[in-house]
């Protein structure tokens, strides 16, 4: 059963929609009725509050690091379970009929709870992608490939399924922003979706 309990915290806390708590309580309007509608950081950054932006993927992260640090210390042998329960958590929110983000600040989190090192080659990788490219999406998904490859380079291959797995997620999820990058139209941040 831990494997359930596992998955389950991380469901649990991933569900938190801090994007849309924020812009509620700081009167940004409702989340879900503007740019795309989603509940990451990014969408949160098109109110134009980019404190709230910021407060939001640092929360969006710090549940994904909470749920994986939690399950290390109950559950160590299933503890990646976690990691995933929190990203699909993030995605698939009950309290929101499972229509959430796209799970990217999360997955940040969780990268730097399964190893450190882990975490700052998607850090890396998601910043460098963006200072060149400036393209939110891009920058994500790139990261999250990213993320199982750095797993495997740094001697930690047990974590690399189900960061493989979450990859796949959060590339499924972009496949919107996919077909956009092949017809050139996807915004860069700062420009309206």
């Amino acid at each position: 059963m831990e494997w359930l309990y596992a998955l389950g915290l991380g469901y649990l806390l991933g569900s938190v929609p801090f994007g849309l708590i924020l812009t509620n309580l700081f009167g940004e309007g409702n989340l879900r009725q503007i740019g795309s509608g989603n509940i990451g950081a990014t969408n949160v950054l098109r109110t134009g509050n980019k404190g709230l932006a910021a407060g939001t993927l640092l929360l969006d992260g710090l549940k994904g690091f909470l749920a994986v640090w939690l399950a290390w210390r109950w559950w160590p042998e299933v503890a990646g379970l976690a990691a995933l329960g929190a990203v699909l958590g993030h995605c698939f929110p009950v309290w929101l009929k499972f229509k959430g983000g796209k799970g990217v600040a999360t997955t940040l989190g969780v990268t730097f709870a399964l190893g450190w090192p882990i975490g700052l080659a998607y850090a890396g990788t998601w910043l460098v992608m963006l200072a060149l490219t400036r393209i939110s999406s891009l920058s994500g998904m790139t990261a999250a490939v990213a993320a199982p490859v750095a797993a495997w380079t740094f001697g930690l291959p047990q974590v690399a399924p189900v960061l493989a797995a979450i990859a796949v997620l959060v590339l499924w999820l972009h496949r919107g922003n996919i077909q956009r990058l092949r017809a050139g139209t996807e915004p860069k941040v700062g420009q309206k979706s």
